[in-house]
């Protein structure tokens, strides 16, 4: 049965008939500035993408279901063995393994030192069952030797496991700015590393080339597939030097790349990696095989405040990483960013998975992005991109090279000041933090909460280079409301802004719901209204309110038009406000909106700035913040500063 018998009796509409459409609603405004996305790569987001002709399917390592991986991170052994049994007797099939001290336990980690620690951590854990990855930062190696002691110990083969071990010095240089040897000791110690495993069985991943410590940084998706790349050559280059064939090198290593909130530029970015070293190994003369890719949510997106916002925010990741051919995926808890996860939070990062494995069945097609435009041109644009930056790495002397003369580092710093930018004026909104924030949320349960960021212990090292930050994007906004708490602690309420309300409810509604939201965004609570009948009304009201600011709201036929918009006839509206809230103790007066055409006249009557879609946030609140130490104490009497 055909259904579409009637499709062949219309015409197809052509790309030039839609555009026409679209300039007629666009009403002359310029497509490319309306409709037309950038990355932070400089590559083109369309509206509108044709089906894509000849797509070659990606595939995962293995055809099916993606593993589900949950972190053990609990300081104590065996408590962190009991959370751990918990997960795999609920759906988890496979465990990512981080130790104290590895820049992933944010502050926390297994404490293992012995095989016996490594033993109460896995008590009950059968190793030939589940998948298991190491993540311990600078101590791989160490590490690695203690969990194949203990394999041996329980009797496993190693060819019957499935292990990473996760070994990845140039990741930890990057992020930790130090290597304890020189490179070519380390390349000889990784080659022996292989040499003696392969002797003892070992089919696993030994080494990893992760992206996490780039995309922490601020990197761009191509930035992040270039060092990753960057780091798979360069252990390609060590292993051989030390007598191992190209092919047996390749089959050792695994991928990781981080998942974020961006659903397209993550599928694309996945799907991306396996092009792009598919491309390496055919330049090594090798026929290309499936890479082992493994995913994990970004560090970067999450947030402190409202942070069941992150559970969002982490299920759009671990869709698009396993629409993107992950082979596992690891989700951060949504309370990651407060401290270490307790139990339910556990849950809800594995159920994330099972969710999307069981009901939505999202394993069962694969490569189901395959032929659709859209993420086909973004993945062949991000293969592009990545592969020049890839190449300029190679010129420059290869990844070791690049940062050691901090040029990675450098470029990574230009993209994440604009993100910065990006995120300040709310052009890239944060939900929950820098958009509809809620300044009276409640707290979340943590088993225990996270510390201020320790120093890392780098010992004696032989190459340091300037490591890269791990930089969460809500960060500056979280100061401004960890400033507004520690008021509320001393003060017993939250710093205020006044939203004086100009003229009929229609003339102020929308500047003055714009204004709590971008006031409220910072910590400083907005205390609204339904307007007022006279400017004295207005002052009287502001004075008694307690509010340390003070934001001027209404429409600019109010601000600047003719009388009978004004709450008294023949005043200017906006400015007669602004001189009368200052003369009753209002220091700081803002005004909602961009009078681009009349901005010297409000300035000069005492207002302090604009507030607008686009300004930057955090420049126009942090003086409130910095004017609330012992200048505050005498407004509610009306009395100036």
């Amino acid at each position: 049965m055909d259904a579409l018998s009637l499709a062949v009796d219309f015409p197809q509409a052509p790309r030039e008939q839609w555009l026409k459409l679209v300039e007629g609603v666009l009403k002359g405004a310029d497509f490319t500035k309306k409709l037309v996305g950038r990355t932070y790569d400089g590559i083109e987001i369309q509206p509108l993408y044709p089906k894509a002709e000849g797509a070659a399917r990606i595939a995962r390592e293995q055809a099916g279901r993606w593993r589900v991986s949950q972190r053990v991170d609990h300081p104590d052994p065996a408590k962190a063995n009991e959370l751990a049994l918990a997960d795999l007797e609920n759906g988890t099939d496979a465990l990512t393994l981080v130790t104290r001290k590895a820049p992933a336990a944010r502050g926390f980690g297994v404490t293992i030192e012995t095989v016996e620690d490594l033993d109460r951590t896995l008590s009950g854990v059968m190793l030939d069952l589940i998948h298991l990855r190491l993540d311990a930062g600078g101590k791989g190696r160490p590490m690695a030797e203690l969990l194949i002691t203990l394999a041996e110990k329980r009797g496993h083969k190693l060819s019957d496991l499935s292990l990473d071990l996760g070994m990845d010095p140039i990741g930890g240089l990057a992020s930790q700015g130090s290597l304890a040897a020189e490179w070519n000791e380390v390349s000889a110690r990784i080659g022996a590393m292989l040499k003696s495993l392969t002797e003892k069985g070992f089919n696993g991943r030994a080494f990893l080339a992760d992206g996490r410590a780039y995309h922490e940084a601020g990197a761009s998706e191509a930035q992040e597939l270039a060092a990753v790349l960057a780091t798979g050559v360069s252990y390609l280059r060590a292993l051989e030097s030390q007598g191992h064939s190209l092919d047996a090198a390749r089959k050792t290593l695994s991928f990781l790349l981080v998942a974020d909130a961006d659903e397209f530029l993550t599928v694309a970015k996945f799907r991306a990696l396996r092009r792009l070293w598919a491309k390496v190994e055919q330049a090594c003369g090798l026929e290309p095989n499936p890479i082992r890719l493994h995913a994990e949510t970004a560090w970067r997106m999450t947030t402190k405040r409202d942070p069941w916002v992150n559970m969002l925010r982490a299920t759009v990741a671990t869709f698009s990483a396993g629409i993107g051919g992950a082979d596992a995926i690891t989700v951060l808890p949504f309370t990651a960013a407060l401290g270490l996860p307790d139990a339910f939070a556990r849950r809800v990062a594995r159920n994330t998975q099972l969710v999307l494995l069981e009901e939505s069945n999202l394993w069962r097609v694969a490569d189901p992005a395959a032929g659709a435009g859209g993420f086909e041109a973004l993945t062949d644009a991000l293969c592009e991109r990545a592969w020049s930056l890839f190449q300029e790495i190679e010129r420059e002397g290869g990844m070791l090279e690049c940062l050691r003369q901090g040029a990675v580092q450098n470029r990574i710093a230009s993209v994440r000041a604009q993100r910065e930018k990006a995120v300040a004026t709310r052009r890239e909104p944060i939900t929950g933090t820098s958009e509809f924030p809620n300044t009276h949320e409640a707290d979340v349960t943590v088993l225990m909460p996270a510390a201020p960021a320790a120093k890392q212990e780098t010992g004696q090292a032989a190459v340091s280079v300037t490591p890269l930050p791990s930089v969460r994007t809500a960060e500056a906004f979280e100061r401004l409301r960890d400033l507004s708490d520690a008021y509320l602690a001393k003060t017993g309420a939250r710093p205020k802004v006044f939203l004086a309300n100009l003229g009929p409810v229609s003339a102020f509604t929308a500047r003055a719901t714009f204004a709590k939201n971008f006031f409220e965004a910072g910590g400083v609570e907005a205390i609204t209204n339904d307007g007022f009948p006279s400017l004295h009304a207005l002052t009287v009201a502001f004075a008694s309110s307690g509010a340390q600011a003070v934001c001027i709201c209404s429409s600019d036929e109010v601000y600047f038009g003719p009388a009978e918009g004004a709450i008294t006839p023949n005043e200017t509206t906006a400015e007669e406000t602004a001189r009368a809230v200052e003369r009753a103790g209002g220091s700081l007066v803002y005004m909602a909106g961009r009078p681009i055409l009349r901005e010297d006249a409000p300035r000069s009557a005492g207002i302090r700035d604009f507030i607008y879609s686009g300004c930057n946030l955090l420049s126009v609140l942090a003086p409130i913040h910095a004017a609330l130490d012992g200048s505050t104490s005498h407004r509610a009497e009306g009395k100036g500063p």
